[in-house]
C-alpha cells in the first residue's frame, strides 16, 4: 500500500531514517530504495504536521498486520492455549497501550514529524506514539512482508506474553471480578465512569468508581475501558487483601 502522494525527502532527513532502520534491525539492506523511503517517512509523519503524505493510510494497514502477526506469534509460542486464552492474549499484545510503550521503547520521539500542537500536548504523546508505532508496522509489512514484522516484534511481545500469561486473570479484570461476583451470588459490579478531562490522550481521562456489596474501588485511564479495567484490578487487589474465605480467586 502505498502511502498518499510520496514527498521529496532530502539527505538529512534519509540519513535519519536508515538509522532508525538499522536500530530496529531489521533485514532489508542498506540503503532503502526511494519507495522503501517514502513508505517509512510517512509512516512517521503524524497527520497534525499538515503534510500531504502521513501515517493514516499505513496506520490502517498496520492494524491488520499486527493482528496477524500477532495471531501467529501466539499460535507458534502458546499452541497450548485454548481460543478464549489466546484471544486474551493477543487483545494485550495489540492494544494500544502496548503499542505506545514500544514506541517508548525504540524512541519513536526522535524520528517522528508531528505538528507544533502536538508536540505541546505531553498528554497525548502516548497517542502519537501508539498511532505512529501502528503505521510503522504497516511500513515494515509494505517492505519487508509479515516476516520482517514478525521478527522486529517478537522480542518485544515475548516479555508482554510472559507478564500477560502470569496474570491468572489474563489482563481482563473485568471479567474477573464479574466471574467472582456472580459465583458469590452478588449479582454484578456497578461502574460509574466519568470523563474528568478533555485532553485526548491524558492518562487520567476517564474516572471510574466500582462497587459491589461492600467493596468500592476507583481507578483511572486514558479510556474508559482503561479505567473500568484498572478500577476492576483494584477491587480484585482488595478482595485478595481480605481475610481467607471473602477473597478473590487467584
Amino acid at each position: 500500500m502505498a502511502p498518499n502522494t510520496p514527498i521529496a525527502i532530502d539527505a538529512a532527513r534519509r540519513e535519519h531514517l536508515e538509522q532508525l532502520w538499522q536500530q530496529l534491525g531489521l533485514s532489508s539492506p542498506l540503503p532503502l530504495k526511494d519507495h522503501e523511503l517514502a513508505q517509512l517517512n510517512a509512516a512517521l509523519t503524524h497527520t497534525s504536521s499538515g503534510l500531504h503524505s502521513h501515517h493514516e493510510q499505513l496506520e490502517f494497514l498496520g492494524d491488520a498486520v499486527l493482528r496477524l502477526a500477532a495471531t501467529e506469534f501466539i499460535a507458534s509460542t502458546q499452541p497450548q492455549l485454548p481460543v478464549g486464552e489466546r484471544s486474551a492474549l493477543r487483545a494485550q499484545l495489540v492494544s494500544d497501550e502496548w503499542l505506545a510503550q514500544l514506541g517508548e521503547q525504540i524512541g519513536i520521539a526522535r524520528w517522528w514529524q508531528i505538528g507544533a500542537m502536538a508536540s505541546g500536548d505531553g498528554a497525548g504523546h502516548a497517542t502519537l506514539r501508539a498511532e505512529l508505532s501502528e503505521a510503522l508496522i504497516g511500513a515494515i509489512y509494505a517492505i519487508g512482508g509479515l516476516q520482517a514484522v514478525q521478527a522486529w516484534l517478537t522480542p518485544y511481545w515475548q516479555p508482554t506474553s510472559a507478564a500477560v500469561l502470569a496474570d491468572p486473570h489474563r489482563g481482563n479484570s473485568k471479567s474477573a471480578l464479574q466471574e467472582w461476583s456472580q459465583g458469590q451470588a452478588l449479582g454484578l459490579p456497578a461502574y460509574d465512569t466519568r470523563e474528568v478531562s478533555r485532553r485526548h490522550g491524558d492518562p487520567r481521562r476517564f474516572h471510574c468508581r466500582v462497587s459491589l456489596a461492600d467493596l468500592l474501588a476507583e481507578g483511572w485511564g486514558g479510556s474508559r475501558r482503561e479505567a473500568e479495567q484498572h478500577a476492576a484490578r483494584n477491587a480484585l487487589r482488595l478482595l485478595q487483601e481480605r481475610p481467607k474465605g471473602n477473597t478473590a480467586p487467584h
